[in-house]
């Protein structure tokens, strides 16, 4: 819509509020042809002159003619701001100019005779002088409502050609595109080739080769690609800017405007249409002014009401701008983009998840190896400590005990008392020990129960153990020798005891 757009010598560019064959072309271009008739006709014999149509006739359905609409839709969102569809014969190569997209076109000298010409063909036609002109006037009412199309009001003057654009054309509606945001420095311009995005993505390079070729094989100057994007109708969208670098070393990108020109000369299009490249269009934003302008000048066959209120109900002012659609092949148009955007936006919500499921993997395998590190810490912290003991020991060996180290000693029997009590930890350990014996005993019962006990735990029950069974050894061993002492000393006793007896015989 705001792109550039090719003039011919029947239509006029941008925004027009009307032309010397109708009431305006609304948004870009359009061509009608006049070849066969359409809407109302008679026999040959008929009130209508020599036509060979006999009856009444619909012509050729919406249109006799093939009209743009709103463009190609290669802008953000829905399209209506990207690019309109040239004409296949141009009088001028070079792109249209700003001004000449927004401004006013002057008003023909027949402007006002057209409207009057319409009111008459709707209200009070006066062909036949009789009743018929009552019939024939809401049959000229349906084919403006239609838009499609003549109507037939007088004899000595031509009939009306009733298009989609006029007035009166029931089949219209404003929807909102996302304003472009690109600058003229970005230097982006956007091709729309006749082929499916696989074919475009897998000779990417082959396409960035021929377009360098066709810039002129220039090697000062690099053809980058911005984006690649599907389009309804197995077309598909390509994004590039043109990288100039000079001899001193810098570069620049060529900015839009420049490239977009240099493309549309016909020897240039006649190489891009080669490639299968069927629009090209420069990505660029439009300044305050013209969006200015564009909001305070309803388009061509929109009720200025309807546009005042399409502003008013704008959801974001700031992003978006309200466009009109006329006609079905608009609204299908609008459509097949939408559901284009919607695969992409599913297609990019699984590639997200998938992602997402990956993460969560990965993040389990964390977690259990942290949890594994933890364990070989733990381990190697008792290792170490076992070695600081030893080396302690080794150290301090032949020395007298220390205060410090009498303290400590006070403070590990006090805890060992404090496990060894009947009520306290021993207790504990003791009936755990029982609960291990009883699950052990009804294992064979419910052996679908199954209970296991922390590694750490199971360590310090071990450790208990071994400590607990190294007392009862050191103590056995007091009580050997003591009993050997004793022995010692029942011996000596006994060998005193004869000693004096054979003193006294």
């Amino acid at each position: 819509l705001f792109g550039n757009t090719a003039t011919t010598s029947s239509g006029s560019t941008g925004f027009s509020f009307g032309t010397a064959s109708g009431l305006g072309q609304g948004f870009g271009t359009t061509t009608t042809t006049t070849t066969a008739p359409t809407g109302f006709g008679f026999g040959g014999t008929g009130l209508f002159g020599n036509t060979q149509n006999k009856g009444f006739g619909f012509g050729t359905g919406f249109s006799s003619g093939t009209g743009t609409g709103l463009g190609a839709g290669l802008g953000s969102g829905f399209g209506g701001f990207g690019t309109q569809q040239q004409q296949q014969q141009q009088q001028q190569q070079q792109p249209p100019t700003l001004a000449s997209l927004f401004a006013q076109p002057s008003q023909p000298p027949t402007q006002s005779n057209q409207l009057i010409n319409t009111a008459n063909a709707l209200s009070a036609p006066t062909l036949l002088g009789d009743e018929r002109d009552a019939i024939l006037a809401r049959w000229n009412q349906l084919q403006a409502f239609w838009g499609t199309g003549k109507g037939y009001f007088n004899s000595a003057i031509p009939p009306v050609e009733f298009t989609q654009e006029n007035p009166f054309c029931r089949f219209k509606a404003v929807g909102y595109s996302c304003t472009p945001n690109n600058k003229d420095e970005d230097g982006l311009v956007a091709l729309v080739f006749s082929k499916k995005e696989t074919d475009i993505r897998s000779q990417q390079q082959q396409l960035v080769e021929s377009l360098h070729k066709v810039l002129g094989a220039n090697q000062t100057l690099t053809v980058n690609v911005e984006g690649v994007k599907a389009l309804p109708d197995s077309q598909t969208e390509v994004v590039i800017y043109v990288v100039e670098r000079s001899p001193n070393g810098t570069s620049r990108k060529v900015p839009a405007t420049g490239l977009f020109s240099y493309l549309e000369q016909s020897n240039v299009k006649v190489q891009l249409q080669q490639l299968g490249v069927i629009l090209t269009v420069a990505r660029t934003e439009l300044s305050p002014a013209q969006i200015k302008q564009l909001l305070q000048n309803p388009p061509a066959g929109v009720d200025p009401i309807i546009w005042e209120q399409a502003k008013v109900d704008n959801p974001d002012p700031e992003k978006l701008l309200p466009v009109p659609m006329v006609g079905f092949k608009e609204l299908l148009r609008r459509l097949k983009v939408q559901d284009q955007m919607t695969k992409q936006h599913q297609t990019r919500l699984d590639i997200i998840s998938e992602d997402i499921s990956e993460l969560q993997k990965n993040q389990a395998t964390t977690v259990a190896k942290i949890a594994q590190y933890k364990r070989k810490l733990m381990d190697l912290s008792h290792r170490v400590l076992q070695v600081l003991i030893k080396q302690e020991i080794q150290r301090k060996s032949g020395y007298a005990i220390q205060a410090d180290e009498e303290q400590l000693r006070v403070q590990l029997d006090t805890i060992q008392c404090e496990l060894n009590a009947p009520t306290q930890f021993k207790g504990r350990l003791n009936e755990l020990m029982s609960q291990i014996r009883m699950q052990n005993h009804f294992g064979a019962v419910r052996s679908e129960e199954r209970y296991s006990i922390d590694a750490d735990l199971l360590q310090e029950i071990k450790q208990h153990l071994k400590q607990q069974q190294d007392g009862l050894s050191h103590l056995i061993g007091v009580i050997k020798n003591d009993l050997e002492d004793i022995k010692l000393v029942e011996q000596g006793l006994n060998e005193s005891v004869h000693h004096r007896g054979s003193i006294f015989s």
